[in-house]
């Protein structure tokens, strides 16, 4: 039998602790992007990468892609937990030319060792130049947070969440303005999980319709849906859709401002400026109102009936 002198054992332990080393400093918690970069480099913040595709590879799951410098780092598709940071410090967006693409980024995370499945993109620009498809297409995770982003010339939605078949997912999105969509500045679907999206303080303009639910619900507020060709603010499809309007602008929208356009539509309304539409508010569904909204200057205000919010303190607390 033949014995390993000790000398080599400790030369192996050694070659295989380096191993596990280099392994474990393979991804980093947080890379960089810069418009001067190579997708060679280690995409350390002296040595940064060219594009986000070349990053998330070497960005450990939970992780962050940030920028060094304002510059165009081409289309992601993410299937882990990141952050995708365009700040650049404060400095300027990262912008994504998504002209000819499929999407600009695409959510798309199965890995069930992923527990958090959350995605993060902060002070983009998304431009599809008119010929790209969608900005930012969610198909499956847990949470989405769009923060702080344009997102502008797309042939279809600017945002799409399309719930898968189970689960729960969570959508937050705040300060974005999505412009000049053929399909819809914002659309979401589900095909039998709960969908549950919050936006807050963006614009949603000139676009074929400015926020579509066809399943799930949607808390909208202190934003602004303009010149949509088709309505401006949408539950339908043929499952159960929700929208909580509240404190909102709609105005200049050639179908209806705000409209629960079937009979699975439910729409509940909260001090919203409805001026300038087709129609200002259409219910083919559920409409309710704290009576408080000003609808006015539509070539028709209504169409449908409007049911009051009559829970003693429903809209005062």
């Amino acid at each position: 039998m033949t014995k390993q002198h000790p000398t080599l054992k400790v030369f192996l332990l050694v070659v295989f602790v380096l191993a596990l080393s280099a392994a474990a400093q393979a991804q980093a918690t947080r890379t960089w992007v810069s418009g001067v970069g190579d997708d060679v480099n280690p995409c350390s913040r002296t040595a940064p990468c060219k594009t986000f595709a070349g990053a998330i590879s070497k960005t450990a799951k939970d992780g962050e892609i940030s920028t060094l410098d304002p510059g165009g780092f081409g289309t992601l598709t993410i299937t882990k937990s990141i952050t995708v940071n365009g700040g650049g410090g404060g400095q300027g967006y990262g912008s994504v030319l998504s002209a000819l693409a499929p999407q600009g980024f695409l959510i798309n995370i199965t890995d069930v060792n992923d527990i958090r499945k959350s995605v993060k993109l902060n002070w983009l620009d998304i431009n599809g130049a008119s010929s790209g498809t969608d900005g930012i297409r969610f198909i499956a995770g847990n949470s989405l947070v769009v923060e702080n982003t344009n997102i502008d010339g797309l042939t279809g939605d600017g945002i799409e969440i399309a719930g898968p078949a189970s689960g729960t997912v969570e959508v937050f999105v705040r300060n974005v303005s999505v412009r000049n969509c053929v399909g819809t500045g914002m659309k979401i679907t589900s095909a039998g999980s709960t969908v549950n999206v919050s936006v807050d303080s963006s614009q949603f303009a000139n676009s074929g319709t400015g926020v579509d639910v066809q399943g799930g619900t949607l808390n909208i507020s202190n934003s602004v849906v303009s010149g949509s060709t088709n309505a401006g603010i949408s539950a339908g499809g043929a499952v159960g859709s929700v929208i909580n309007a509240n404190d909102n602008i709609v105005t200049n929208n050639g179908g209806a401002g705000i409209t629960a356009a079937t009979a699975s539509g439910t729409v509940r309304l909260n001090n919203n400026s409805v001026h300038r539409n087709g129609t200002g508010l259409n219910n083919s569904g559920v409409m309710q109102s704290c009576s408080n909204n000003k609808v006015y200057g539509n070539t028709t205000d209504l169409t449908g009936a409007v049911a009051a919010i009559a829970a003693p303190g429903s809209c005062t607390r």
